[in-house]
């Protein structure tokens, strides 16, 4: 790697000042939130999600000053990839503070959270979402396929995909999606192909997990959870042979766990 030279990083400590302006600026806001939600818990849910969307833009810009350090150093700036993976981190808490990090649950047992929620539309939700689902992505891609961080990533996107699920109300989504004529349709048909394809990418990202990396119990429990949650959808709409594939694969995987757990590896 060529040497950088004081010209190249002046240029690039010039260009990135007003991004590292814009987060001072965001995360003073957020503690001043944070502040006022101790003394007046009021809204603390609508609040919790406004945070979410501050952090997943707090991610992008950080991401910004990453590919600013590659344009004019030719590096790879870790620091501010590593800040980015943090703010992503943060506002998935954000958001499990509010709907629950509960793989899979009953409706009932997160719909008092979802009431506290009520007046954000699905098109709002869905949209948050996939901002947050585009800036994992794009800090996934930003570290390369060799980074250290490969099997953390798979936890960051279950996480992911569990607030995607659980953000969603089922009842207003499942309603639209078995009406054409509802002006919900096609964002609920496309907001649920979105979470049952997360679901099942973490299904095989945390099987892999265990069988290449860690070999610890609650990778493998983690995958059979998904794999419930993505049997409850199949049960939403009716899909009974889905539902049985899916029964046995669980059924393989939780007899694999427990040949390896008698085997002692």
């Amino acid at each position: 790697m060529a040497k950088i030279t004081n010209s190249a990083r002046e240029d690039f400590n010039d260009k990135v000042k007003p991004y590292k302006d814009e987060i001072d600026k965001i995360l003073a806001k957020e503690k001043n939130i944070l502040s006022t939600m101790d003394r007046d818990p009021g809204n603390a849910a609508y609040k919790r999600i406004l945070l979410a969307e501050d952090m997943i833009y707090v991610a992008t810009v950080y991401l910004t000053m990453s590919n600013l350090a590659l344009e004019i150093l030719s590096t790879k700036n870790t620091d501010s990839l590593n800040e980015s993976r943090k703010a992503l981190y943060k506002a998935i808490i954000y958001l499990e503070e509010v709907v629950t990090s509960v793989i899979d649950a009953p409706y009932s047992e997160y719909e008092d959270a979802l009431a506290q929620i009520v007046k954000i539309p699905l098109e709002k939700r869905f949209f948050i979402v996939r901002k947050l689902g585009l800036a994992i992505h794009f800090l996934v891609d930003a570290y390369g396929e060799n980074t250290k961080w490969k099997w953390a990533f798979v936890e960051l996107n279950g996480r992911f995909a569990v607030v995607a699920k659980n953000f969603m109300d089922i009842k207003v989504v499942s309603k639209a999606f078995f009406d054409p004529g509802d002006p919900k349709y096609d964002t609920a048909v496309h907001y649920i192909r979105l979470v049952r394809n997360l679901i099942a990418q973490s299904v095989d990202a945390y099987h892999e997990r265990y069988d290449f990396s860690t070999h610890r119990i609650d990778d493998m429990r983690n995958a059979l959870l998904f794999i419930s949650a993505q049997r409850r959808f199949c049960i939403i709409f009716d899909e009974k042979e889905e539902a049985e594939e899916l029964k046995k694969k669980g059924r393989v995987l939780k007899e694999k766990l427990e040949l390896k757990r008698k085997k002692g590896i």
